[in-house]
């Protein structure tokens, strides 16, 4: 039985069902519903009817073209839970049922413009900017359908369920017998014989295993030609009028492919996102956020990683995954230490950087520089390894800053973790601190 953890898409789905939010570095661009419907319509795949709407006006006149009174209004916000969540307006539900075009028009100025809180966005929310207002259908049968990259098999995977329209991660804990998982060859893509294998083992009607058949098929062939990390619809349905529809559809792409898929990436909608990390990505850094309180400045994802690590180890939380790449200038130094400082959270900053491209002497001066420029109080642990690490470490001590050269990994980490602690103490209770090179 395959194991949808495998994936990282649908791992990081299963935690956000039932944890608190968190925040993890990303690869994939996440487009928003209504784009999702136009690009599988685009390929002769049946969404319902339906159209965007930026304002309570707008919605009104997408309403009034829809056939029949019975249609659903849904928030555009990049998360998962909507229907159950609530605006920052005291207005419940991301995913309504409306009468009429004057009701779509009221329920769409109760979203626009607000944040909607679910259980994957935490707290702060993320805003509302459109509505996407579709015909309402009613569904003979749900099923579950989603295909996307499996590490172990090193190729993409379709895995389906007949218990469609429901929490797919209920389903694999509760009835893991009830998912179909289907290993495609890249070589071959989905057959007529396959695809039609999983339309009856979900059990489709009769008269729509065709219908069914070419809607795999058809989605098997977006994920292929628009470098799809994941695509999952959910439902899948058989309407009681014999129509095979994707109810709800949620797909991300590739980063890597931005440069050949630019049509899609235009559709990329940031407002979703973390303006922090909008702009770090904007100037080629690597930034997540993250939960803990001692910012992290490095270079390299792996040394990255350890640094993180090894912060954990010794007691402390990371506030942030940070990689500055190769270039460790002090324009970039500056930026990140923006970035870090930004965070109310952070007590402590820890720099660890590899001299190679740069050699730590140049990355030292701008450390010193920024430091300054910035007047910063918050105590900076630095690890220079590298060419030239000696000069390094010389300019940073007879600075005169609260910057604190260190060679060894451990030594450093443990000082991250005792400086941060003791200034969390010293804000608690309202005091100042001072640290002294003696370390």
């Amino acid at each position: 039985m395959f194991k949808l953890a495998r994936s990282r898409q649908l791992a990081s789905a299963l935690r956000s069902a039932t944890e608190a939010p968190l925040r993890q570095q990303r690869r994939n661009l996440s487009i928003h519903e209504y784009r999702s419907a136009q690009l599988l319509d685009s390929y002769g795949i049946g969404v319902p009817k339906g159209s965007v709407a930026y304002s309570g006006k707008e919605a009104e006149q997408v309403a009034s073209k829809i056939a029949g009174d019975d249609m659903v209004i849904k928030a555009q916000v990049l998360a998962g839970g909507r229907g159950k969540g609530h605006f920052d307006n005291g207005f419940k539900g991301g995913v309504r049922i409306v009468y009429s075009p004057r009701e779509a028009s009221i329920l769409a100025d109760q979203m626009i413009g607000h944040k909607l809180i679910t259980k994957q966005t935490g707290e702060k929310g993320r805003i509302c900017n459109s509505v996407y207002i579709v015909e309402r259908k009613f569904a003979r049968r749900e099923f579950y359908l989603a295909i996307l990259m499996d590490r172990q098999s090193q190729g993409p995977v379709i895995v389906a369920s007949s218990q469609g329209g429901m929490d797919i991660e209920t389903v694999a804990k509760e009835s893991p017998d009830a998912i179909i998982t289907t290993k495609v060859d890249i070589h071959k893509g989905v057959t007529d014989e396959m695809a039609q294998k999983i339309a009856e083992q979900l059990g489709f009607s009769e008269q729509c295993i065709d219908q069914a058949k070419s809607t795999i098929q058809k989605l098997y062939q977006i994920f292929m030609e628009k470098d799809a990390t994941q695509i999952e619809i959910n439902p899948l349905s058989e309407t009681s009028d014999h129509q095979v529809l994707c109810m709800d559809a949620k797909l991300t792409f590739d980063d890597n492919a931005d440069f050949r898929q630019k049509n899609i990436f235009e559709w990329r909608d940031t407002t979703q996102e973390d303006a922090d990390e909008v702009k770090a990505g904007e100037s080629g850094l690597n930034f997540i956020k993250l939960d803990g309180d001692i910012g992290c400045l490095v270079n390299g994802a792996g040394l990255a990683m350890a640094t993180m690590d090894i912060i954990k180890l010794n007691g402390g939380a990371p506030a942030n995954f940070l990689d500055v790449g190769g270039g460790a200038t002090p324009e970039a130094i500056e930026l990140a230490f923006g970035l870090i400082t930004s965070d109310p959270k952070v007590t402590a900053i820890f720099v660890n950087i590899f001299g190679g491209i740069v050699r730590c002497d140049a990355i030292a001066k701008g450390l010193i520089q920024v430091v300054e420029k910035m007047n910063l109080r918050t105590p900076v642990i630095a690890r220079l390894q590298g060419t030239n690490m000696e000069q390094a470490h010389k300019l940073i001590n007879e600075s005169g800053l609260k910057i604190f050269s260190i060679d060894d990994l451990q030594t450093a980490a443990e000082k991250s973790v005792q400086f941060s602690k003791v200034v969390k103490m010293a804000r608690d209770i309202d005091v100042g601190v001072e640290f002294t090179l003696g370390i």
